[in-house]
């Protein structure tokens, strides 16, 4: 569906390209994840998970290791995902997915931060870099809260995707330790979480 016309004053051409990018990020709203929801009623879709996120790091930018600039935080979480709409969302257990899982997220934050006006584009995509690298304080917090929030859907769901896809405590102690770097004292309530998830048959150790 076509937009109405721009207004021909101001920098026409710039706002043509930053309501093109709103108007493709909604598609985020259709890519499911494998994790529910809290209530278990359907599957979380990745702008819900990206919202959730963002809100997760304001209210556990105390727990970071290091002092952080929480308005990046966020701004990173925030984009962090929308190269799913083309590169889907690849299940964090999945090894064959991961092999060119790079690949495909390089070329699709390349299209899409292209969208917009070069400047912006330029901005999303250094965040989006930053988020991949986890080379900063930030980067590091952020990949701690992107990686706790399904872990804390499973243990709520009673271990839903994990024993859908045959993933083991293991597993999830592996793939997940690095919150440590980014939020210690989330790392130590998500031990206790996974320790009690293979207590109450959740999860196999």
């Amino acid at each position: 569906m076509d937009l109405p016309p721009l207004p021909t004053d101001g920098s026409p051409e710039r706002l043509a390209r930053q309501l093109g990018f709103v108007v493709e990020i909604d598609r985020l709203k259709t890519v499911l994840r494998r994790t529910l929801i809290a209530d278990r009623s359907r599957r979380e879709n990745t702008a819900e998970h990206s919202w959730h996120i963002a809100v997760s790091a304001v209210l556990f930018a105390e727990h970071a290791g290091d002092e952080v600039d929480l308005s990046r935080v966020v701004r990173m979480l925030l984009v962090h995902d929308v190269v799913e709409i083309d590169a889907g969302d690849t299940f964090a257990y999945d090894e064959v997915g991961y092999e060119d899982k790079a690949e495909r997220e390089r070329a699709a934050a390349e299209r899409i931060f292209g969208l917009l006006p070069a400047d912006q584009g330029g901005e999303l995509r250094a965040l989006w870099d930053e988020f991949e690298e986890r080379q900063t304080a930030e980067a590091r917090f952020a990949n701690a809260v992107d990686r706790l929030q399904p872990m804390l859907h499973n243990f709520l769901t009673e271990g839903h995707a994990w024993r859908q896809h045959g993933v083991t405590a293991t597993q999830v102690r592996e793939r997940n330790r690095t919150i440590a770097e980014g939020a210690p004292e989330l790392w130590r309530f998500a031990e206790r979480m996974i320790d009690q998830a293979v207590e109450r048959g959740y999860i196999d150790e």
